[in-house]
Order: structure tokens, then sequence, then C-alpha cells
């Protein structure tokens, strides 16, 4: 267990694409430096999942794998994770955090390898209440900050295996299981492009503690109803094969983000109007 939180001005949340990899071990850059690993923290929700300490130039970047999810620890909720990360960047004075992960395709036009960087999403988990307590009202009508997802963006137009869209709705959903036809068709009435777990609630929980967040994507498979049947085989190779990829894409953006917040994401927060004090028993 680490008594103290390190500071770091940059989160960067693992997901699916780079659960192979040492990230960001094993991806060139003569920029990088490890400084710390196997970092453990005690917060108000249990011990953290681990954490790695890592510099990119001058830029000191927390991040972690999988979103913070263990299977090991059956007793943890996915919600909780994720409070424990966030409650970590809090701490540390993350103000800039960036996710990825793997995706299913709703939008017929996308196919497996594409890669998008998302601008909205349509909440569909189950997952209620899930906040730092920190006393905020969130407005998400700029719920991804534009300026972490241009450089995603950019870094994703580069990108070795597949096309990039810089538009797309993710619609988020619980899991574990994959979605009905029936359900997908839906999403799809709605306006969603792609489907995955993690958006919501990472995206409020970056709002809540004045952050600004974006996420790249790659798209491992059509949504069930979409074009075809996914193959599982398919779904192994992009998720071991093609994590080099989406970390360098990451690293890219992280050298060129600046740690200023000229996007007006940490306005979008205003103190709650309810206070408890005026609750009646």
């Amino acid at each position: 267990m680490n008594d103290e939180i390190p500071e770091a001005n940059f989160g960067v949340i693992g997901g699916s694409s780079t659960y192979a990899l040492d990230f960001p071990e094993d991806l060139d850059g003569d920029d990088i430096e490890v400084v710390g690993k196997g970092l453990i923290f005690s917060t108000p929700y249990g011990d953290s999942p681990e954490f790695k300490l890592f510099t990119v130039g001058e830029k000191r970047v927390l991040t972690c794998k999988m979103h913070g999810w263990r299977k090991w620890q059956e007793d943890l909720s996915r919600a909780e994770a994720s409070k424990q990360v966030f409650w970590v960047f809090m701490q540390a004075g993350v103000k800039r955090v960036m996710a990825e992960g793997g995706v299913g395709a709703i939008n017929h036009l996308l196919e497996p390898r594409d890669i998008v960087v998302p601008t909205d999403y349509i909440d569909q988990s189950m997952r209620r209440d899930v906040d730092l307590n920190q006393g905020y009202l969130l407005m998400m009508r700029q719920a991804i900050c534009p300026e972490l997802h241009q450089v995603l963006y950019e870094g994703a137009q580069d990108n070795p295996i597949g096309r990039a869209f810089r538009r797309s709705n993710y619609v988020v959903t619980d899991g574990r299981h994959f979605e009905s036809p029936a359900e997908v068709e839906m999403y799809k009435q709605a306006g969603g492009d792609v489907i995955g777990q993690t958006l919501c609630p990472e995206v409020y929980l970056a709002r809540e503690i004045g952050a600004c967040y974006a996420g790249v994507y790659l798209v491992v498979n059509y949504a069930e109803g979409v074009v075809k049947d996914w193959s599982h085989d398919e779904l192994k190779e992009l998720f071991h094969n093609e994590g080099e990829v989406i970390g360098n894409i990451l690293l890219e953006a992280l050298r060129k983000i600046d740690i200023d917040q000229d996007c007006n994401c940490s306005e979008l927060r205003k103190p709650t109007l309810i206070k408890e004090e005026n609750c009646g028993e």
C-alpha cells in the first residue's frame, strides 16, 4: 500500500484495446520514463487498483488497466472501481483524462478495425448515484472535451489498420452480456453509432472532479443484428494484436495536449442547489 498519492496532471484509463500491452513500456519513445509501478492507494471506496506513474517529457501521467476492474475481486462493482480511479485522480490533481476500449458497431457503415473518437453518449446503464459526493451539479452539454477529442482524432487519422471517425454517439450498457438484436435496433433508431460499457460513469466522474475527458475506441465487432454475426476469433485477435495502435494514439495525444484547460470543461459544474440541511427528515 502506498501512503501518498503522487501529483499528476494527466490520467490514462486503459481498456480492452491495450490490455495485452505493458503500457507504455512496450511502445517506442525516448521521452517516456516509468517512475512507479504497482501503486495501490487507500480510498474511501476501498483499496484502489494498481496504478503506474510515468512521464512523457515533462508531463506526469497516472494510468491503470481495464478501467480499474479486477476479476479477482468479485465483490467490487464496476461503478465502485470507477469511483476509486477518479478519487485517486482527484487527489493527484489530474485535469486531463483519456480512455480507450473496444466497441461494437451499431452504425452499419462502421467495420471492425475502424477507430472512433466519440463526441457524445447515450447512457443506458443501470448504474445510479455514481459520484464522489463533491456537491456539484454537472452539466453535460459538452461531455467530451473538444481539445482532447481533437488530438485523439489527429492521432487516429494516421493509424495503420483502419479508418478514423471524428464523430459518433457511444451507447453505454452494463454488460457483461452483449445486447439483443432488438435492443441494438432501438439504440440505432435513437442515434447510436457504437456500443460499449465504459464511457459512463467515467465521463460524469471526470466532470465532477473538474477534469477534461475524451476517449478513443477500436471497433472490434458488429453489434448483434448488424451486417453479420461477429466472430469470437476475430474479436480475440483484435484485443491481442492491435493494442500498439491505440497505445501510440494515446501517447501522441499526451505529447500534443497542453495542461491549460481553455475548453471550459471545468466550468460545466456548479455547486448543487440542494443542501442537505434544507432537506426534511
